[in-house]
């Protein structure tokens, strides 16, 4: 689970930095929506460490919100990248 956690939170910045890489504005709005998903993979994760009782009570609210405020900046990237490029 922690292996699980730590792949989808790094997957987040790799994406970004991936999709600032490339040479094309529709790569870079693929790559975005790519960290949107693992975003929503880490925030399944951490329901799940919870459940499991992995993670306590504490610990999952502040895990939960600094993941739903990536996710919020997440989704604003990928609709200024659809609202540029379209």
């Amino acid at each position: 689970m922690t292996s699980q956690i730590r792949r989808a939170s790094a997957s987040i910045g790799a994406n970004i930095a991936e999709g600032c890489g490339r040479r094309s504005d529709a790569e870079m709005k693929r790559f975005a929506q790519i960290a949107r998903g693992s975003a929503n993979e880490l925030e399944s994760h951490l329901h799940l460490a919870k459940d499991l009782q992995f993670l306590g009570p504490e610990e999952f609210k502040n895990l939960e919100a600094k993941t739903l405020e990536i996710q919020r900046m997440l989704a604003g990237l990928v609709q200024g990248l659809q609202r540029q490029f379209s």
